[in-house]
């Protein structure tokens, strides 16, 4: 592989990588190094490239099990989010900005206690639109094991939330 064709493939997935990294990594400093390093693991291995079906998908994962090692190492706890993410929609109301704000923050502490299956699965799909086949490659699981996460995770989710608000509520 050329290094401008290296380059392109760089440019197309490096705001990805990063932006799972740092949902696996406590700081930015670690989830920028992460990505390096697979950078650095796919020129070591660019004459391989072309045997690689579906590059994105094993860049996600070779992210992915970078990050679990990284946490493994630290022992550190795993999902924290940042702000920055999700930044309120400025065509809302101030007060259907504060209580979209809140869901948000309230559906992110409780992601971080999703199993990390479910959280990943999710994670790929609903925030960052990968498709089911994206997912199971990336993850290295099976469709069904993709569609069982992806609908445990929002069931819980919508559980806790519907709790949520019924308590706010009074009901």
């Amino acid at each position: 592989m050329q290094p401008d064709a290296f380059t392109h493939i760089v440019n197309q997935l490096k705001d990805k990588l990063f932006r799972l990294a740092l949902r696996w990594l406590p700081d930015v400093a670690e989830a920028e190094d992460a990505v390096q390093e697979v950078f650095i693991k796919l020129w070591q291995q660019r004459d391989n490239l072309k045997e690689v079906q579906n590059l994105e998908a094993w860049s996600v994962r070779m992210t992915r099990n970078l990050c679990i090692d990284k946490l493994r190492a630290r022992k550190m706890p795993q999902g924290e989010w940042y702000p920055g993410f999700d930044l309120p929609d400025q065509t809302l109301g101030a007060d259907h900005q504060l209580a979209g704000a809140e869901t948000i923050q309230d559906i992110r502490r409780l992601m971080q206690h999703l199993p990390d299956k479910q959280r990943q699965v999710m994670e790929l799909r609903d925030l960052e639109d990968y498709s089911y086949q994206e997912i199971c490659e990336a993850l290295g699981i099976s469709l069904s094991q993709v569609k069982i996460n992806l609908f445990r995770a929002r069931q819980q989710l919508r559980e806790a939330l519907s709790s949520r608000q019924m308590k706010q509520h009074g009901s």
